[in-house]
């Protein structure tokens, strides 16, 4: 229920009927717009960067400067063994299906879509993160030649270098069918 004077007070809306309208700059002032605080840099800063841990204080930067600031930073720095599988695992558990999905993606070998756990195996034979999967076959048999328990019977570092040899093999066989199938 109205009051009397209230119809008085009541101002007219510029919004013409259409409240979406009111969103868009309707301001007579200019909107506010942060810059990247790298020096020299023009493009709108909106990704913010801590100045130092436990600060509060932050910076602002484009994409490139963020990618840029970001590139030598490691999320397992500081923490022992233990902690950073433990911390790996959590991670793997919450983005199990970002992690599933991502075979899907237009990305090829070599970069950035490989695995952890390809790029464990990769390592273990020696191997760049582009190599294809001849050269993974090639890597497999030398190495694999060298401590197979046929002809180093008895060797158990031999036998387990043989085992983690053969999952290795495994895990990037199993990615590069998945690549195949996704071609």
């Amino acid at each position: 229920m109205l009051y009397p004077g209230a119809m008085s007070r009541a101002r007219r809306s510029d919004n013409w009927g259409f409240p979406r309208w009111r969103g868009y700059e309707g301001a007579r002032e200019a909107a506010r717009v942060r810059l990247c605080d790298r020096v020299g840099c023009a493009e709108p800063g909106e990704c913010p960067a801590p100045k130092s841990p436990n600060s509060r204080e932050r910076w602002y930067f484009c994409q490139a400067h963020a990618a840029e600031y970001n590139a030598g930073w490691d999320y397992f720095a500081g923490l022992d063994a233990e902690e950073a599988a433990s911390r790996a695992r959590a991670e793997q558990q919450t983005h199990a299906g970002y992690r599933e999905s991502a075979f899907y993606g237009w990305a090829g070998s070599g970069d950035g879509s490989r695995t952890r756990d390809e790029m464990r195996a990769l390592d273990l034979l020696g191997l760049e993160a582009d190599a294809d999967f001849d050269a993974v076959r090639k890597a497999w048999r030398m190495k694999a030649k060298e401590v197979h328990p046929d002809l180093r019977p008895g060797d158990e570092d031999a036998a387990k270098a043989f085992q983690a040899l053969q999952l290795a093999y495994e895990v990037l066989r199993a990615a590069e069918e998945r690549r195949e199938w996704k071609g």
